[in-house]
């Protein structure tokens, strides 16, 4: 298998701008075998880069870094704030009823299907998406719409059980998509397209794009 390399896209003394290919993890998991991942890939060049955010395994797309603590936490609180704008393109099954709207279906652990997310409606984290379809096209078990998302609230799996509540899941998605659309598909289709920020030193604004590779 080829090695999955991350492209630096930005690099300054606060930031760094990463596009993760999908199949590579953001930060290591546990096992020996799941230590490669994106931030070990970036350290190797830049050993004080630090995650911001993360992407699951199975999404490409942009990724923040920030360089050193300082850094870290200014960013961080901008996302907690909710300043840094994301948007992703997800292609998913069927033809959505809707041109847009907004799911608003808070989201907990399932913990008899680990590592999967529920909707739970009692005690559940609030989240929010934002949904948009950018184009539907097939027919019948081939029917599929392209769709921007804009997630409110960064909830674990939030874009993937989310569209999965609408009854559309994400084209090759192997934990909520159809056991054949996994086998089916070589990755799940869910990038990370855009991200927009104000630099935590210049205090000037940013904006970053990534093609969408389906």
């Amino acid at each position: 298998m080829p090695k999955l390399t991350p492209a630096i896209l930005h690099c300054d003394d606060a930031l760094i701008v990463a596009d993760k290919p999908a199949g590579l993890l953001s930060v290591p998991a546990r096992g020996e075998a799941r230590q490669d991942c994106l931030v070990a890939r970036v350290q190797a060049c830049y050993p004080d880069a630090l995650i911001v955010h993360r992407l699951d395994m199975a999404t490409s797309g942009l990724i923040l870094l920030a360089r050193g603590p300082e850094m870290l936490r200014r960013l961080s609180l901008a996302f907690e704030q909710r300043s840094v704008g994301k948007h992703y393109i997800a292609l998913v099954q069927g033809h959505m009823a809707e041109d847009h709207g907004e799911i608003a279906l808070p989201l907990a652990d399932d913990p008899e299907r680990r590592p999967r997310q529920r909707v739970d409606l009692l005690h559940g984290r609030r989240a929010l998406t934002r949904y948009r379809v950018v184009a539907r096209s097939g027919e019948g078990d081939d029917a599929v719409s392209r769709v921007e998302l804009k997630p409110v609230t960064g909830r674990t799996h939030q874009l993937r059980v989310h569209l999965l509540s609408l009854g559309h899941p994400i084209v090759g998605d192997p934990l909520y998509a159809p056991a054949d659309s996994a086998a089916r598909h070589a990755r799940m289709h869910l990038h990370a397209a855009g991200i927009a920020l104000i630099h935590p030193q210049t205090r000037l604004p940013m904006c970053f794009e990534s093609p969408v590779p389906f």
